[in-house]
Formats: C-alpha cells, sequence, structure tokens
C-alpha cells in the first residue's frame, strides 16, 4: 500500500467511536442505575443482560462482563461498533427522562469483549458432548454465525457453507471503515471456529454444491444466505462503466483497492437509507470533491437512521430530496444523471411533468435496496412470501419444509447486525427442540435459551 493510500485511512478512516480508556469505563460503569425491569434489556434484540455486564465492568471483572454479553449475543463484538444503539438499548435508557445522556452501553460492551478477545483462545464457552446430530449452516454472516455457536454448544456437529473465501458477511465486506475494521469480524467468527464448527468457504450452494446433498446428508439446515445484489434502477445507461452498487464499492473501500475504483470528480449516490449514507461518506473520505445523495421522497421519509444523515452532512455531503433518477447519461461511461422532481399525492409518489434536470457527474452508486436470492427457494422447494422473503414461522423460524429453518436479512429483509444474531439464536433452539424434543436443557443453556424473550434481568437468572 502506498505512502499515500496509508495517509489517506489514516486519516479519514479512524475510529468515529474510538474505545474508552479503563477509567473511564470504570467511571461510565459507576453511573448505570442497575435497573430491575431494564428498558436498555428489553430493547436490545438479542436481550443482553446489560444491567449485569455494566455492574461487572465496575467491579473490574471484564471477563465475566464479556460472558454475559456473549451468552446472549455471540455478535456481541461487533455489535458493540455497527449496531444504532440510538434507537436501541442506548435510547431506551432512562437518563434519558432527566435529560441526561445515556450510558455508553455500547463503548462498554466494547470494552469488554475487547478484553476477551486480547486474551485470545477459544473464548467462555465449551460445545457440549456430541449428540449424533450434524446441522448445515448455509451462510458465514452473523446469523449463521450466531446459530453455529448455539448448536455447538448443544452438541450438534455443524458446518457453515460459505460461497465467499472468507467470512463474516456484510460484517466483513459491507459495513463501513469507519464503523468496524474486517479484523474485528474475522476475529469474531474464529472465536466460534474455536468451537468446533467446521467452514467450508469459497463454494455455493446451489452451484458448486447441490442443495439436495445437504438434504440427504445434514440433519437439519438453517439458511442465512442474506440478500443478493443491489436492485436495478430500471433506466437506461444503469450499466455504464462508472455505476456501481453500493456494497460493491464498499467493499473496494474496506479492501482498500481504491484503484479498481477509479478517481470522481463528482459522485452521485441513488438512495435514502444507511447504505446510501456509508457511501455517501465514504465517497468523500477517498477523496472525492462533491458527492451528492439524491433520494426520491423528502427527508422526512428518508429510511437512514438520523444520526447517521448527521455523519455525512459533516462529511460535507450534498442531498437533493424529491428527485428520482430517470435517466444515466453517457456514452463510454457515465457523464451525468437526469432526474425527474417528485411529489408525494394519496400516499403515492408522483413524476411532476416538465420537471426534468441533469447532474453532471463521473460515477453513480446505487443504494436502492437489495434483491431476494430466489434460486435456493427453488432447489429446496420451500416458500417466499409476497415480498420475495423465506416465509417462516415467527417463533420457530422454521420453514415451509421441516428441516430447514431461515433467519437474518433472507427473512426480515435487511436489517440490523444484532437482529441476525437474535435470529441465530432462536433458530438453534428450535432446531433442537425439532431434532431433539424430549431432551432437557443442560445448566449450561438454560441461560442463553431464557434471553430469546425480553424479561426482567432477574428472571434471566431464575
Amino acid at each position: 500500500m502506498s505512502a499515500e493510500l496509508e495517509r489517506v485511512y489514516r486519516e479519514n478512516f479512524k475510529e468515529i467511536k474510538p474505545p474508552l480508556k479503563p477509567e473511564e469505563a470504570r467511571l461510565e460503569a459507576s453511573r448505570c442505575l442497575y435497573c430491575y425491569d431494564a428498558p436498555c434489556v428489553r430493547a436490545c434484540p438479542t436481550h443482553i443482560d446489560v444491567p449485569r455486564f455494566i455492574k461487572q465492568i465496575a467491579s473490574d471483572n471484564l471477563k465475566g462482563s464479556a460472558k454475559t454479553i456473549l451468552e446472549a449475543n455471540p455478535l456481541g463484538h461487533s455489535c458493540a461498533r455497527a449496531c444504532p444503539v440510538e434507537v436501541l438499548c442506548e435510547g431506551a435508557c432512562v437518563y434519558h427522562e432527566w435529560q441526561d445522556h445515556p450510558i455508553q452501553i455500547a463503548k462498554l460492551q466494547r470494552r469488554a469483549t475487547d478484553y476477551l478477545h486480547e486474551l485470545g483462545g477459544a473464548g467462555p464457552f465449551k460445545p457440549a458432548p456430541d449428540n449424533g446430530h450434524r446441522v448445515a449452516v448455509i451462510g458465514a454472516g452473523p446469523a449463521g454465525i450466531s446459530c453455529a455457536v448455539y448448536l455447538r454448544r448443544l452438541g450438534y456437529a455443524v458446518t457453515i457453507f460459505e460461497k465467499e473465501k472468507v467470512p463474516g458477511g456484510l460484517n466483513t465486506f459491507g459495513i463501513a471503515e469507519y464503523k468496524m475494521g474486517r479484523k474485528v469480524s474475522l476475529a469474531e467468527a474464529k472465536m466460534a471456529f474455536a468451537l468446533g464448527v467446521k467452514l467450508s468457504s469459497g463454494k455455493e450452494v446451489g452451484k458448486d454444491i447441490l442443495p439436495r446433498s445437504l438434504l440427504e446428508d445434514f440433519s437439519a439446515i438453517f439458511i442465512a444466505t442474506g440478500l443478493g445484489s443491489t436492485q436495478r434502477l430500471g433506466v437506461p445507461g444503469e450499466d455504464l462503466p462508472g455505476v456501481w452498487e453500493a456494497l460493491a464499492f464498499i467493499r473496494h473501500v474496506k479492501n482498500r483497492e481504491l484503484s479498481a475504483l477509479g478517481s470522481s470528480a463528482l459522485t452521485v449516490v441513488i438512495g435514502g437509507g444507511n447504505t446510501a449514507i456509508d457511501a455517501a461518506t465514504q465517497s468523500k473520505r477517498i477523496g472525492t470533491p462533491r458527492v451528492v445523495m439524491a433520494y426520491r421522497r423528502s427527508a422526512a421519509e428518508m429510511g437512514a437512521y438520523g444520526f447517521e444523515y448527521e455523519l455525512a452532512k459533516q462529511d460535507e455531503a450534498e442531498f437533493l430530496w424529491n428527485s428520482a433518477p430517470v435517466r444515466i447519461i453517457g456514452r463510454k461511461k457515465v457523464e451525468g444523471v437526469e432526474f425527474q422532481k417528485t411529489r408525494v399525492k394519496g400516499g403515492k409518489l408522483h413524476l411532476l411533468p416538465g420537471s426534468h434536470f441533469t447532474i453532471a457527474c463521473d460515477r453513480v452508486i446505487k443504494a436502492i435496496g437489495q434483491s431476494q436470492l430466489r434460486d435456493l427457494a427453488q432447489a429446496m422447494n420451500f416458500k417466499l412470501d409476497k415480498d420475495g422473503r423465506i416465509a417462516v414461522n415467527p417463533e420457530t423460524l422454521r420453514t415451509s419444509v421441516s428441516k430447514i429453518f431461515a433467519g437474518g436479512d433472507a427473512i426480515n429483509g435487511g436489517k440490523e447486525v444484532v437482529n441476525a444474531a437474535a435470529d441465530g439464536k432462536r433458530a438453534a433452539l428450535a432446531i433442537h427442540r425439532f431434532l431433539m424434543p424430549a431432551a432437557e436443557l443442560s445448566p449450561e443453556n438454560r441461560y442463553w435459551a431464557r434471553t430469546i424473550e425480553s424479561r426482567p434481568a432477574e428472571a434471566l437468572h431464575a
């Protein structure tokens, strides 16, 4: 890597939420009120016992704190960096009632899990004795890793099938570098593999591996494939050189492959969600002089979180509201985007006649959501819902095929890492009850099973 590229990443991609120093963490932990019916526990999709792990930090029991976190969420190390805590645990903190700033739960969580990873090894848990069942997990992203960890703790032989050469899914390839580096994601996956989870990487189920063979060789299957490529805009010029899918663009940035992206004087990002924000901010941080984020609706209707929007504004991204792309202009490469103004009437979006305008640019990034993966559904014969997502029982995450379960973005259309981790945990318990309905949970597994439903902290330990 050149000296200039090193400078760009050192100066522009440093963490936006740096870790707390040891004394800062102790002081912050001492602010917690250790609520009985803690709203932060209920707000977390994995229901981490937040008061307990914070109290353990206050008493300098960092290893115990990390164990509390990972009992409920094996992805706690990455969630401490990537979770939108402002609208989850920290957003629910009772300190908001006194107009005070909430407990910095994410940074305290990071303090504990960082400590555990610095110790190295397999982490605080051990697999149960082999129970004779084999489970296949398709996809080594957050949902797949979470499910595999809990299944190993229940004694199942687990193999994850991952089409990429390295695990982690969107944690490794799709989260902005200034939020979380890929080393964090890979370290988290490594801890799962230390439990005995096997990984078959670089091969895609449905192309390199026959789905039929998994159905025949494994007792159950958990599908955690995530979503497919970015949806098409459906406008002329979409296939011109210089038009990028947002996740492909972010992946190049994370891999420090800026030469593949080329330079840009003005980049237009099309979309209004958190991925669009990530693409816009990273475009600015790799040195693009002007970045315009265009959304077909108003700022109030934007899907991105408010704090993400503020970050993009701080990075001097520009915003274009109520503007829908109708054509990408160019001969041999992108030269501009033609837009048409919009308005919402009667709940529907309408293009305004005679309102066309053009923005000259040399790069376009599409961030309008990802498409569903349908090929696997056809090969394994399970049903999809009307939106093309895998249809599951909401309690068990079982599909229409009895031995197949699913979770993560493949069933929710694209939510947060913590939602995927919660799905993996729920599916693991459902698979266990499906394969071994008469088996009693061991004391080591009763606690995390209780965290599937939100309840007061004391009840978690009952």
